[in-house]
């Protein structure tokens, strides 16, 4: 491996991976992150976040891998087994972790903790983390080294790391554009407390006005996903939570029980691919590459896919614009393919047209007794991995 020094310029769940990752490979690894965290502090918070994700196998064993999962076991995980979807009537496309003989399909689990659980490793493996004033002035790129100038610190390393989001200042800085689209819809999230037991089936219903989607988190709690007009959603946003407990009650008619609001959010919904995912000693992983629209939570899982990509071919070739090409070779077809199919899910079913209507619960019906073929697209959704 030609490269011994990294900078990683972000430290979310992606960057934090990233970093703790290749410095297991045994590279000096710098950790550029405005918003330190004491990963402590964060474990042991009984806050609970609205902003969560559905983790698949795939990451678990990365997250394993990275002795992570130990401490996220002892927080806020929540297994689930089921994940169905359906327009007119539950159970029109079931896919059910007993199908591939496996105990589950997934965990959902809070961002923060996920970052936390990740961070709290970065002492065992040595990692510094650096939060200069503001962003980088400069990515100066030469054939020696790359060097990110701050108006207070400089790095010399010889690989820079854009983990920095969806706005990647990184990105911009290299000269890399991006093509995509901001969504007319938005999305709302809504954090509630539920009077019933632990659930383990997360579902989501197609509406000509949008998808919703119930993602059952750890006891008591549950998130739900909302998709609509932005203003609309905006003004359901403003109202007391008894207000919009009723009007949940009246969408979201599969709830288990009665339920409690406890916050809310709304998030634009973006789509945004990297022209390119490397420059001359940078890389761009996660949301810096790619953002996809988070109808089945798939973001977070194609961000861990980027890490463990990148990392096996930094490690396999000893030329790095050889294993940089190497990584947007493996990379970017896979991930443009999910984005393609969430986008062909969202517009397939985000309307009241008969004839797609008919087509689309035809299509339900015939992928939840396609056998085979069923099990090959439950066993993509986990990463590959039972």
């Amino acid at each position: 491996m030609s490269v011994s020094k990294v900078v990683v310029v972000g430290g979310g769940m992606v960057g934090a991976a990233c970093a703790l990752k290749l410095a297991e490979q045994g590279l000096s690894v710098t950790v550029i992150e405005q918003h330190v965290i004491d990963p402590h502090s964060v474990l042991a918070s009984e806050q609970v976040d609205i902003r969560v994700s559905a983790i698949n196998r795939f990451s678990e064993q990365l997250l394993e891998d990275l002795e992570a999962m130990t401490l996220l076991q002892q927080t806020r995980l929540a297994q689930y087994t089921q994940l169905e979807a359906y327009e007119d009537k539950p159970e029109q496309l079931l896919f059910d972790s007993e199908e591939l003989g496996s105990t589950h399909l997934g965990h959902l689990v809070e961002n923060k903790l996920i970052q936390a659980a990740l961070w709290a490793q970065f002492e065992r493996h040595n990692i510094k983390v650096s939060s200069p004033k503001g962003h980088a002035k400069k990515l100066i790129q030469t054939s020696q080294a790359a060097v990110l100038v701050y108006d207070d610190e400089q790095f010399e390393c010889d690989l820079v790391i854009a983990a920095d989001g969806g706005r990647s200042h990184i990105r911009t800085l290299s000269g890399i554009g991006v093509t995509g689209w901001q969504y007319q819809q938005q999305c709302m999230g809504v954090l509630i407390k539920l009077d019933a037991p632990q659930q383990t089936k997360t579902w989501q219903q197609f509406k000509p006005s949008g998808p919703i989607a119930f993602l059952p988190m750890h006891y008591p709690y549950a998130n739900l996903i909302w998709y609509d007009d932005g203003t609309k959603l905006k003004e359901l946003n403003q109202l007391s939570h008894d207000a919009l407990k009723s009007l949940i009650t009246e969408h979201f008619f599969a709830l288990p029980g009665d339920f409690e609001v406890m916050s809310s959010a709304v998030f634009p919904l973006t789509r945004q691919h990297a022209n390119t995912y490397i420059g001359n000693r940078l890389a761009l992983v996660g949301d810096a590459a790619h953002t996809i629209n988070p109808l089945a939570g798939q973001g977070v899982n194609l961000g861990f896919k980027d890490v463990v990509a990148l990392a096996e071919a930094l490690d396999k070739h000893d030329a790095l614009d050889i294993a940089l090409k190497h990584y947007q070779r493996v990379r970017r077809g896979d991930n443009l393919l999910m984005m393609s199919m969430m986008d062909a899910c969202y517009f397939g079913f985000s309307n009241n047209l008969s004839p797609l209507k008919s087509l689309r619960n035809a299509v339900l019906s015939l992928a939840n007794h396609a056998g085979p073929l069923k099990k090959q697209v439950l066993k993509h959704a986990m990463g590959g991995i039972t």
